[in-house]
This record gives C-alpha cells, sequence and structure tokens, in this order.
C-alpha cells in the first residue's frame, strides 16, 4: 500500500493502494512510520506522491464505520500523528499531487514544505462538511497558514472543491506542471533547496514552520475525543452511510 523509492537521498513515498488511495488505518500508519523514520535513514528530503489521476482520495469512510469507538480513536491518533510527522519533520517534504486530493488528501498536503499539483481537470479541498464532518483546529490552522484566515472560512464552511488552476490561483498548491512532470518537479524544487547551505536553510525552515510545528507539539492537546464525537453523532453517521450506499450503487 506504500512505495518506498530513493532518489539518492531524496526519498519518494508513493501511495499505492488500489483503487484510490483511502486512507485506512494501515496506509496512515505505514506513511506515518515511513516519515518519522527518513532522517534516520540518512534521507535528506521526502517526496509523498499518488498514483496518476489521484492523489488520495480522503479517509476510506467504508472501513472506518465498520471500527468501534476505540479502534477508531487509535486510527485518529494515528492520524493526527502523521500530520504532526509531516508538519514538524526536520527534513523538507513535498506533495506531489498527482490528480485528485479531496479531503485528507489535501490534509496531507497542506502539511508539507510546498506543493506541486498535476495541471487539468483535478480537484483538491476540504469538503469534509459536505459529508457531515467537521475540520478541526488543528487541520483548520494550516489551511490558515496558505490561505489567509478569511479564504480559509469560505473554502472550509461550503467544503469547497477547487479545480487546479484555482488552487493555483488562491496559494492552495504552489506551482502546475503536466500530469508526468509532477514527480520530477518535486524532487528538482527539492534539489534546488538542497543545494543552499545545509545549516542556514535548516534553521531558517524551521523557525518559518514554527507556527505550524507548534499546532501539533503537545499530542494530548489534539482534538481526538472531539473528532469522534462528531463521527459517531447521528447527523455524521446518516451522511456517512448514505455516502457509502450512493458509493455502493456505482460499483
Amino acid at each position: 500500500m506504500l512505495d518506498i523509492i530513493q532518489h539518492d537521498t531524496i526519498q519518494e513515498l508513493r501511495l499505492a493502494r488500489a483503487p484510490v488511495n483511502a486512507l485506512d488505518p494501515g496506509l496512515v500508519h505505514a506513511l506515518r512510520v515511513a516519515v518519522e523514520a527518513a532522517p534516520s535513514e540518512g534521507m535528506r528530503a521526502l517526496v509523498v506522491s499518488g498514483s496518476p489521476g489521484l492523489f488520495s482520495a480522503g479517509l476510506d469512510v467504508p472501513a472506518l464505520l465498520q471500527l468501534g469507538r476505540d479502534e477508531f480513536r487509535g486510527f485518529w491518533h494515528d492520524f493526527f500523528g502523521l500530520c504532526g510527522a509531516l508538519a514538524r519533520s526536520p527534513i523538507p517534504v513535498v506533495a506531489a499531487i498527482t490528480g485528485h486530493a479531496p479531503a485528507g488528501g489535501a490534509v496531507l498536503s497542506i502539511m508539507c514544505d510546498y506543493r506541486v499539483m498535476a495541471r487539468g481537470a483535478y480537484r483538491i479541498g476540504l469538503n469534509e462538511v459536505q459529508v457531515g464532518l467537521s475540520v478541526p483546529e488543528c487541520i483548520q490552522a494550516a489551511l490558515r497558514r496558505l490561505v489567509g484566515a478569511y479564504r480559509a472560512e469560505r473554502l472550509m464552511v461550503v467544503g469547497a472543491m477547487l479545480d487546479a488552476e484555482q488552487a493555483d490561483a488562491i496559494g492552495l498548491v504552489d506551482e502546475l506542471v503536466d500530469g508526468h512532470a509532477v514527480v520530477p518537479r518535486a524532487i528538482a524544487w527539492l534539489g534546488e533547496l538542497l543545494a543552499f547551505p545545509p545549516h542556514a536553510m535548516a534553521e531558517t525552515r524551521r523557525l518559518a514552520r514554527a507556527d505550524l510545528a507548534a499546532v501539533f507539539a503537545d499530542p494530548r492537546a489534539l482534538p481526538v475525543e472531539d473528532f469522534l464525537d462528531r463521527w459517531f453523532a447521528p447527523e455524521a453517521q446518516a451522511v456517512l452511510h448514505t455516502l457509502v450506499a450512493r458509493l455502493k450503487a456505482k460499483g
């Protein structure tokens, strides 16, 4: 479900959970472990990528609806842990957004240093409200630092999904390239960054990202129980089960 590919001292973590790279407990845990291990393995940077046309479809709702509260609590600790690992990574991370990136896929990307997205009819956004979920504050904070407070509010309250050009125009992604060039461009951007004097670059980066890192500094302060309450609330459960039924009908 996760392919690890070496590009010299840049490691690519390619989501490979067919058919849509949906984030289930296994994939989230594997990605978190890989992100946390990379610096000690001598990696100087990371790329998180997906498959052509699809970065990640977000949370695997059908699988997660099968979990009881205790199991789901473990998953959500791991998901926040993954967000924190990306936000607090001592080495730079680029999201190579190879296609659609709704909800959880967008969340992963906004925790990274830089976002390269495939040009074309692909969409990205935090559409949680549309499926009956609220956006936790730690994730809202990450979006606000990219696009500003008011624009982040407008996007999240309606669960907006933006096309690639719109996302680029407001700074939700940093640049657009043709689909086949997304990963090479991500690697090239990191190569340019790593060419700078390493201590100066690393310390400047640490200070510049300190606000985001601080959001995840204390895992005990993250709103796990709040999110569980909202996930298991009747409104969210009704919307999520309707979504799953619709997906099964299409399949």
